[in-house]
């Protein structure tokens, strides 16, 4: 749905486009799907949480495939060296030269398998990609492709094997998309799908396709740079992240970097609905993905049953709304 004051709307045509395209690949999951269209224009990196099985991987591939972008994976193991993933000099001995064998991270999509399953030293060699977009090899600094994004996956009740993601790289995610089970009319069209012949490895036989060059997602997010954004909005939405500091069920708050996350998310919402300005529904639907990696709870919150979505919750209800 769009606003008749809305600049020129590239943003939602685009977005309506890669989401009719995306369908051609994926059965439901429009949510997850708009929270990851949402990171990309904001160029943010996501972090994908949900069961295996649940078109993850699908959805990641679906999207590089409709932005014609540079896509490939890693599948993260607790033997996973950093060479692994960045890349190594390798001698030539027919030249006598050191030549570099870039990893997998030189890419424009690089989809971070299970990421909790790689252990510390992986993850920060990870971790200087997401800040800096470059890595460091043997002391040598190499930058990475234009539009270069991380799209980590990670089991939400699997704990054998894994090692916690430390705050400080959960914080260079932009979103942390939950990707739940379909719904038992999207379970049984997805199996009509391949009954008839879907191949999820082959999304050119599925229809999917480009939707925007280079040019035409530049101009969505200049569009999107230039969204009216009213001052009592911006102290919404710090007066949210704020309140979740001061939750007797948190031990760790969501920081300023959160608030900043959280408007560059709600306005590239507010563009995705044709708008040219912000709103506070923008804000507050962007809230969980946003800020539910952001803060760390409690013990006995935990033993309670709260989650990171419940904090959010009080704190909209807490918070006034602007009008």
């Amino acid at each position: 749905m769009t606003d008749a004051s809305a600049g020129g709307g590239v943003a939602a045509e685009l977005a309506e486009r890669m989401q009719a395209m995306m369908a051609r690949a994926i059965v439901g999951q429009e949510r997850p799907i708009q929270e990851m269209l949402v990171a990309t224009l904001a160029g943010g990196h996501v972090l994908l949480e949900g069961v295996p099985g649940v078109a993850k991987t699908l959805m990641v591939r679906a999207l590089a495939a409709c932005l014609g972008r540079e896509f490939s994976r890693a599948q993260m193991t607790p033997d996973l060296m950093p060479s692994d993933i960045v890349g190594t000099y390798v001698y030539d001995t027919a030249t006598g030269e050191f030549h570099l064998r870039r990893g997998p991270i030189f890419t424009q999509f690089l989809l971070a398998d299970e990421i909790n399953r790689a252990p510390a030293k992986t993850q920060s060699a990870l971790l200087e990609g997401m800040q800096e977009r470059q890595v460091s090899i043997d002391g040598v600094t190499h930058p990475l492709p234009a539009g270069f994004m991380v799209f980590a996956t990670q089991n939400p009740v699997e704990f054998e094997g894994t090692y916690p993601l430390p705050e400080a790289q959960l914080d260079r995610f932009m979103l942390k998309v939950v990707v739940d089970y379909p719904t038992s009319e999207q379970e049984d069209a997805l199996l009509r799908r391949y009954r008839d012949g879907f191949d999820a490895m082959d999304l050119a036989a599925a229809g999917v396709e480009r939707v925007a060059d280079d040019e035409r997602f530049a101009q969505a997010r200049a569009e999107i740079a230039a969204l009216r954004v009213e001052d009592e909005v911006l102290s919404y939405i710090s007066a949210i992240t704020r309140t979740t500091r001061d939750d007797p069920a948190v031990m760790l708050g969501c920081s300023p970097r959160a608030s900043v996350m959280l408007l560059l998310t709600a306005r590239v919402l507010a563009a995705l609905r044709g708008r040219a300005y912000l709103i506070p529904d923008d804000v507050k639907e962007m809230a969980p993905p946003t800020l539910r990696h952001r803060m760390v709870l409690r013990p006995e919150a935990d033993i309670e049953g709260l989650t990171p979505d419940d904090i959010i919750a009080r704190a909209l209800a807490a918070v006034p709304v602007p009008r």
